[in-house]
């Protein structure tokens, strides 16, 4: 018998519904094979599709907010009204859908021409915008500025070889080998000359001269700018011992050090994987899932402790043994011979491919060359302006003053880079919109996501909703009584309202 395809969830919109149907804020339905989710907000009723365009989370599980809905899995959010993906991580629009009353019955029958973004207007529109980076925040400013109608000639210069792409995947499904490589660039390499974005792969710039306002490449060609963003991101920390520099020993930051990794995998038996961090033991879970013997080896007495305290820690540890990693904590690689790495301890490893996950650092070389005020970072504004007018600063490198944790703060996660370079493309228009989105990360282990909402770099008190071992529950980090972060294990929704709570708790 041939195999029947499913047919979508929920009632046929086209043929209508009675109001007493859709008597919540939402409901999932389809119009034809599309799956369609219909959202009361006030007085209005809106059609959307029903998939995030992220990672096609379910919006139906997700949470509506005046005339947005976010998504329950990775917290984009969405204009009800346009379909605009108005907070990264999605870049793309959700489908919308034309909602009619007749009869006292509603129907979703037509699908709307995409309508064009929410676009404020420049203030003060530069003629040539400068980039300096091809990673998430770099990406997401030049994407923005396009989807701003900002008509002027954007330069970006990376020094990757390859476009921009979904980093996070590189440590994970991509990695794994269960996800494609043509999901992996952020966009498809044509998008680029159609958007008149001017990428430029494999540059590196040398210097930056605020007086004259341009860059200057390593190949000495010198590029004018009116505005200059700087995001330039991080580099992975490289161990100082004996044989870290031989071809099986890798670092992961880049599309070429993930496919590296994969290439060093094939054939590979055992793996050494050095730092219990989330990069590490996100490698650690996709080499296991190419069914490679994984040793961990990390100073900290419990994995990922600093960030989700003890009890996290536990079972993550737990979680990833319960797969077959092998833990050597409390210890350190002192040197690898060949493929024998020897540990603090006096023990020894081999390994046929070894990993080094032990962090990363912002490059700040260009920042300091040219004088921006530096601590821990690029400081700059709540405008993500440096102290140099004109230059902005997003990403891994920026150091923002932060209204939840009332700290200027510095963090390394993709959604925060992605969200500031949308930030900082709208204020090089001159919209004068100060940054204050809650920092958010989700990290996977296995079929287990993490979800992070806040940021606690010390707390007092943890409280746990429900059961760490049984992958359902909400822990708070708090200090003096405050909520200053959430982690959630399959409590999606729960994640979202404690975004939203931070975000209406803020200092103005």
């Amino acid at each position: 018998m041939a195999d029947q395809q499913a047919s979508p969830a929920g009632p046929d919109l086209s043929k209508g519904i009675a109001p007493s149907e859709f008597a919540g804020e939402m409901l999932l339905g389809h119009v034809g094979d599309d799956e369609v989710l219909l959202v009361r907000s006030g007085p209005e009723i809106f059609a959307v599709g029903a998939h995030c365009t992220h990672y096609h989370g379910p919006l139906a599980e997700g949470l509506v907010t005046g005339e947005g809905i976010r998504c329950p899995w990775h917290h984009a959010c969405f204009d009800l009204r346009t379909g605009e993906a108005t907070r990264a991580p999605a870049l793309s629009p959700v489908a919308v859908w034309k909602v009619e009353q007749q009869d006292g019955r509603i129907f979703v029958r037509e699908k709307r021409e995409q309508p064009e973004p929410q676009v404020k207007g420049a203030v003060d529109a530069p003629s040539q915008i400068v980039i300096i980076g091809g990673g998430a925040a770099g990406f997401a400013a030049a994407e923005m500025l396009r989807r701003q109608d900002y008509r002027g000639s954007i330069v970006m210069l990376s020094h990757e070889a390859a476009a921009p792409v979904d980093r996070p995947n590189l440590s994970k499904d991509y990695l794994a080998g269960s996800a494609p490589e043509d999901w992996v660039p952020l966009r498809p390499d044509d998008f680029y000359a159609e958007a008149k974005i001017d990428l430029r792969l494999n540059t590196e710039v040398t210097s930056i001269d605020p007086n004259a306002r341009h860059v200057v490449t390593s190949g000495g060609e010198t590029i004018p700018y009116d505005r200059l963003l700087l995001a330039t991101g991080a580099e992975p920390v490289r161990l100082p011992i004996p044989g870290a520099d031989q071809p099986h020993v890798h670092v992961l930051r880049s599309l070429a050090d993930s496919r590296a990794i994969i290439a060093s995998a094939g054939g590979a038996r055992r793996a050494l994987v050095i730092g219990a961090s989330f990069i590490g033991l996100e490698v650690a879970a996709s080499l296991r899932a190419r069914n490679i013997e994984v040793h961990v080896v990390g100073l900290e007495p419990r994995p990922m402790e600093r960030v989700l305290g003890p009890a996290m820690g536990d079972f993550v540890r737990a979680l990833h043994e319960e797969h077959g990693v092998i833990f050597h904590l409390g210890d350190t690689v002192t040197g690898i011979d060949g493929k024998r790495a020897t540990l603090k301890s006096g023990g020894a490893i081999d390994a046929d491919i070894v990993v080094v996950g032990v962090g990363v650092r912002p490059r700040l070389e260009l920042a300091e060359q040219a004088g921006l005020t530096i601590d821990r970072g690029v400081t700059v504004n709540a405008y993500l302006e440096t102290s140099v007018p004109g230059i902005y600063a997003a990403g891994d490198i920026a150091r923002w003053p932060d209204p939840h944790s009332l700290e200027t703060i510095r963090v390394e996660h993709w959604v925060v880079a992605e969200r500031q370079g949308q930030t900082a493309a709208r204020n090089m228009l001159g919209q004068r919109e100060p940054f204050h989105a809650v920092p958010f990360f989700w990290s996977q282990h296995y079929d287990v996501p993490i979800n992070y909402v806040g940021y606690a770099e010390k707390w007092d008190e943890i409280t746990v909703d429900g059961d760490i071992p049984g992958k359902d529950c909400l822990l708070q980090y708090k200090r003096n009584g405050r909520v200053l972060a959430v982690a959630s294990i399959y409590r999606d929704l729960a994640s979202l309202e404690a975004e939203l709570a931070m975000e209406k708790a803020r200092t103005p």
